[in-house]
């Protein structure tokens, strides 16, 4: 059994700001790790802002952002998952990095579906449909925001054996739904705990839903936010997962073999 206490920060932050966004990660950081967490979640684009416009992006991604986050991972000795833009040599990707508590980066997801003219305007596509890692003992599944509405994505990750699907995001208004009852969904149809987190408050023409939450393997809400800044806390236990999948063996008993294209025996329709 291992257990990973997990903590989500749902804010407005400073859009635009990288250095008042750095103090608020620093201090979170610390917040976080003095309720026993051992791993920090933020919103997606949290360390530049989100709606900020095509050439601030650009800039920002130009810096060693990671280089900066890591900096205070290091210096609180807990990990952190974070949502950056990154450059790279086919453009600017919208990005999540986890970090572990000595200041190493594990792994980056770069977002694959991106959303809207926002997304389009500002990054190119991933291309792994789901980045894992494993630290502390549970696996981790790095998805972003609009990743996590295609049942695809999550499916591969619980197929892969994640414990953890987190989902840094920057859900908007009208789609509140998702948040609220979506990320329920998923973790109860793949038995893997969910951990999504959010901004609130108005970033350029987006007016953010918050409404973070930490649901579990049987589609518990373990933790939520509503509109206000939070820092929402759940442990994650690997023996949850093990037995909601032995209880509701979804992915045992899907027949993944007829959705690999058709089978040539029953020609078409």
């Amino acid at each position: 059994m291992s257990v990973l206490r997990v903590a989500g920060l749902q804010t407005a932050g400073s859009p635009g700001q990288l250095q008042a966004n750095l103090d608020e990660l620093d201090n979170s950081a610390a917040q976080a790790l003095a309720a026993g967490a051992g791993l920090l979640i933020t919103p997606e684009m949290f360390v530049t802002g989100y709606d900020i416009g095509e050439a601030r992006v650009a800039e920002f991604a130009g810096l060693d952002l990671v280089g900066l986050v890591a900096q205070i991972a290091k210096r609180h000795g807990i990990a952190i998952l974070v949502g950056l833009p990154l450059g790279t040599d086919q453009g600017v990707v919208n990005a999540a990095v986890l970090i572990d508590s000595s200041g190493v980066p594990l792994v980056a997801h770069s977002k694959t579906h991106l959303f809207g003219d926002l997304d389009r305007s500002m990054f190119i596509q991933g291309r792994a449909p789901v980045s894992m890692v494993e630290y502390s003992g549970v696996k981790i599944a790095l998805l972003i925001c609009y990743d996590v509405e295609f049942p695809e994505n999550v499916r591969a990750a619980a197929l892969e054996g994640a414990h953890l699907v987190a989902v840094p995001t920057a859900q908007m208004e009208p789609f509140r739904f998702v948040a609220d009852h979506l990320i329920r969904v998923r973790a109860w149809e793949n038995q893997v705990y969910v951990a999504y987190i959010n901004h609130i408050g108005q970033e350029g023409s987006t007016a953010y839903v918050g409404g973070s939450s930490i649901c579990g393997p049987d589609g518990t809400v373990l933790a939520r936010a509503d509109r206000d800044r939070a820092l929402i806390i759940a442990d994650i236990d690997t023996d949850v997962v093990a037995r909601g999948q032995k209880e509701n063996p979804y992915l045992e008993d899907l027949r993944i073999e007829m959705f690999r294209g058709p089978d040539p025996q029953l020609g078409t329709a």
